[in-house]
């Protein structure tokens, strides 16, 4: 950078470990933002309360994800030259990931929380969320098992995780015998949905796929539900969670169902230690728990136990700490494959404003 005199500094020599966070402070995704960070500050809280990391403190460094993916990784990128971060990791849109990870590759560690399309194999980069095949697919296996719904639609948002896995979906129900009746894609942010859900209609639809992200899931569901669709086409969706749940409003939550790692209402000791932990640290009106926001706890763990486990936060050495890496996180009992965390998945139906776990599905 010309006239840049600032000084790269010596990371291993700095007295803190500086992790980049990246989550959503606008836009459709904002909606997730607040209890990102307060699931990321809680697990910071909980590593420095001890040790911290190779006998340092952990400081998260905040980075607005919700821009552009060109802005988001030239600001990694910079932060990476100038010494001022050891490792990244948030919630963000996976055009922004693939963004960030072409800056990060052999550089730093980079731990992706969200759940995403699956394939990614950039060095360095240790992903955490759930992927079509272990978590959309049996959960529509499920719901024709339960409801005998196999005429799928999907609505998603017109990026790659949505197209990605919308083509995962189209690809299992023609296994199945019954190829999905449509796919919509629309661009982030929008939010009027009367031709999709016209299109509900005329392909006499059984059941939606909904792959919208936050505040656009938040918009259909609520205009989904004005028109009584919500009583006789059940909607199942990867993404939806707690705080979209409030936001649509109870009326809108009719019929639709979730699949995901974590749930607030999930009930097993390490997920109900987790939310006690987290509401005694933050109170009664603290951001909803939700499986994004978890996620970032749980990326975090995964840095803190790979790099624990490395010594160091050398890429390679942590690419082979991750070999068969096993711990209990909120999820439970979860498993590295290759750079890959392997999970149960839970589906989930809503219940006003709140979730009613199901069925589990297994990672084994």
């Amino acid at each position: 950078m010309d006239g840049d005199t600032t000084v790269k500094l010596s990371r291993s020599d700095a007295p803190t470990v500086n992790v980049a966070l990246v989550i959503p402070r606008s836009g459709s995704a904002g909606i997730y933002g607040p209890s990102c960070e307060a699931c990321a500050e809680l697990a910071i809280s909980d590593l420095n309360d001890t040790s911290g990391l190779f006998g340092r403190q952990v400081r998260l460094v905040p980075v607005d994800g919700s821009r552009t993916p060109a802005a988001v990784a030239a600001d990694i990128a910079r932060m990476i030259d100038h010494g001022a971060i050891d490792a990244v990791t948030g919630w963000h849109i996976s055009p922004v990931r693939k963004a960030i990870a072409r800056v990060t590759a052999g550089r730093v560690p980079y731990v992706y929380g969200p759940l995403y399309e699956g394939g990614e194999r950039t060095p360095g980069l240790f992903l955490t969320g759930e992927t079509p095949s272990r978590q959309l697919l049996p959960a529509m296996d499920w719901m024709k098992a339960e409801y005998g719904i196999d005429r799928w639609i999907v609505i998603g948002n017109d990026y790659i995780w949505p197209r990605q896995t919308g083509a995962a979906a189209a690809s299992h129900a023609r296994g199945n015998g019954v190829p999905l009746v449509a796919e919509i894609y629309v661009p982030l942010g929008t939010q009027d949905f009367s031709a999709a859900i016209r299109d509900v209609e005329l392909t006499s639809a059984t059941g939606v796929l909904l792959l919208l992200v936050g505040g656009d899931g938040v918009a259909f569901n609520r205009q989904f539900a004005a028109t009584g669709l919500d009583s006789a086409v059940p909607r199942l969706s990867p993404h939806v969670e707690e705080n979209m749940l409030m936001a649509s409003g109870s009326d809108s939550n009719h019929g639709l169902f979730a699949a995901a790692g974590y749930f607030e209402a999930l009930n097993t000791t390490a997920s109900m230690d987790f939310a006690a932990h987290y509401y005694r640290r933050y109170g009664p009106a603290a951001p909803a728990l939700n499986s994004i926001g978890e996620s970032c706890y749980e990326a975090l763990t995964l840095f803190v136990a790979l790099a624990s486990r490395a010594g160091s936060l050398d890429i390679a050495a942590m690419t082979a700490a991750a070999a068969n890496l096993t711990y209990i996180s909120p999820r439970g009992e979860v498993t590295m494959c290759g750079n890959q965390m392997s999970q149960d998945v839970y589906v989930a139906e809503a219940i006003d404003l709140e979730f009613e776990v199901r069925a589990r599905i297994s990672a084994a």
